[in-house]
This record gives structure tokens, sequence and C-alpha cells, in this order.
């Protein structure tokens, strides 16, 4: 265990060093936006090429991965906007609370962490959740956040439109499209995305925890703990323990899903909220508020519970 925590535990930490720069003014909140902008548009691009391209395109279109992750994804949005959904909680923040429930952050802090504790195989089941969170879970809570105001479709097509321009699912294509072909960038080009994918892991990590702060200092109004910290809970406990569940069940029917990639589709569940969740909630005028506060209670709790489960993972793949 004490291994675990040697490894996860400077990832946390560069999260804590972004919050506590935003939040003593040490980092301008009107930089924060630039900072994502060089994740979103640069780093993690790259990060995702070479990851893409660096692995073998069967364990990209792994179909027991995409169904397994894709069941869980879908079943955690309809258990949680049905246990939320009350006077007190529209559809609106009903839906982006079953995205915050669904979605882990994968992108900023999943990849380089599964990266260091599993090693590059983990790489191909990671693309895929990345794939099916952006796409899929995002679109469809999107949509569900518009049925009370009967703009579903309008929302749908808002949320295609910005997968469309989103470069990551890019990214993840034109290096499985490298991996399919056996391409390789030239020397001086692979080196500068080389260069831009070893950048995405500490400044993603710390622009995290600069958009936490951020968002906790813009939300003035208080909100009720039962809004907020069982939905983190959920995240961290019911999510894990249902694709574990999901998984075992396809292996038993016979759907080849190794026991390697069933083990980083649980620890990608493991991990904290998707910190981009508050920014869509912003846009759509849900509560960013009960938002970020769920995003910041996943992320300090993922700091045991993350390194618990794999500390558990290690030992089942033994």
């Amino acid at each position: 265990m004490l291994a675990i925590l040697s490894v996860t535990f400077p990832f946390f930490a560069l999260v804590l060093c972004g919050y506590l720069a935003a939040r003593r003014t040490l980092l301008p909140l009107a930089a924060i936006p630039g900072l994502n902008a060089f994740v979103l548009y640069f780093a993690l691009p790259c990060l995702l090429f070479r990851f893409g391209a660096g692995t073998p395109i069967a364990r990209l279109l792994d179909g027991g991965v995409a169904g397994v992750y894709l069941l869980g994804a879908l079943l955690m949005v309809g258990l949680t906007v049905a246990v939320t959904l009350s006077h007190r909680i529209s559809w609106n923040d009903a839906a982006f609370g079953a995205l915050v429930a669904a979605f882990p952050n994968t992108g900023f802090m999943g990849v380089p962490l599964l990266l260091a504790l599993l090693g590059p195989a983990s790489s191909g089941p990671v693309i895929v959740t990345i794939a099916i969170d952006m796409v899929i879970t995002s679109s469809l809570c999107i949509a569900l956040s518009r049925v009370g105001s009967g703009h579903g479709r309008a929302a749908l097509r808002n949320a295609l439109h910005g997968m469309v321009r989103n470069p990551l699912p890019w990214a993840i294509a034109l290096g499985a499209l490298a991996s399919a072909a056996g391409l390789t960038l030239p020397g001086p080009l692979m080196r500068t995305v080389g260069l831009l994918a070893d950048a995405a892991s500490p400044v993603a990590l710390f622009t995290m925890g600069a958009v936490l702060a951020r968002s906790q200092m813009s939300s003035a109004a208080a909100t009720d703990w039962r809004d907020y910290v069982p939905v983190a809970f959920k995240k961290l406990l019911l999510h894990p323990l249902l694709m574990l569940g999901l998984g075992l069940g396809a292996r038993a029917l016979g759907v080849p899903l190794e026991r390697q990639a069933l083990a980083v589709i649980v620890l990608v569940a493991c991990l904290p909220s998707a910190s981009n969740v508050a920014i869509l909630a912003e846009r759509f005028g849900a509560d960013t508020g009960r938002i970020a506060r769920i995003i910041l209670v996943s992320t300090a709790l993922s700091f045991l519970s993350f390194s618990g489960a794999v500390a558990l993972a290690r030992h089942w793949l033994q």
C-alpha cells in the first residue's frame, strides 16, 4: 500500500498545488483558461495520439471493454437521475449530477495515473473509456438536462457540435489510424509531439486543482450537503462496483474481456469526477456550486479510495 501511495501521492499533490495557487491568488483566475487551452488543444491530444499510435488496433477496438463500460455509464446516469430528481433538484441539475457521477476524470488524471501504476497495457482500455464518455455519456446527459425545457434535440445537437470541435476524439482517431496503418511520424515531429505529451500530466493536474478552486470561489450560494455528498460517494463506490459486477457477469457469459482490461475500467470508474463538468453545468445553467462541490469531495476522498482500489486490483491480477 505504501508503494502505491508513493506513486499516487505526487499526482494528487499537483492537484493540491493548483488549488492552493488559485485560492491564494498566486495564479490569477484569468490565467486558468489559458492553461486549460494548452492542455486541451496541445498537450493532451499529443498524449492521446502517442498512446493510440503505440497501442495495437485490436486493443483500441475492444468490444468487450466498450460494451461493459458503456452499459455501466448508462446505468449510472439512469440511477443517479432517478434517485436525485425531486422538487429541489430539477431535470437540469439531476442530469448534470448524473454526468458528474458517471464521468471520471480520465483525461487529466486517469491517463497518467494508470500508465504509472499498470504500464502501457492500460492505454487501450483507457482510450476506449475516454471516447465513450466524451461522445455518448456527456451528449446523453446534456440532452437529458433539456427535458424540462423541451429543447432536448437542440441540446443534443449542441453537444454533438461541441464533440466535433473537441480535439481529443480526433487525436484518438488519428492515433488509431496510425496504429492500424503502422505509420510513424518523422523524427523531429515525433519529438515535438513527445515534448507536448510529457507536459500533459503535470499541467493538466495543476490546472485541475486551479479549476476546482475557481469553481468553489465563484459559488457564493450555500449547498445542502445532502445534495452533493451522496453523489460523490456514488461516484467513488457505486460506479466501480457496478463496473466490476458488469465485467464479471460479462466474463461469465463468455464475453472476451481480459482480467487486465476489466481491472483498468474498474479503476477508471474509481477516479474522481471530471472537472470539466462544472464548465458544462455553468454553460447550461445548472447549479455549478453543487457540481463543483461533488468534484471537490470526490477528488479529495479519491486519494485514499483510489489507492485502495489499486491495491485490490493488483492482488486480483496476481
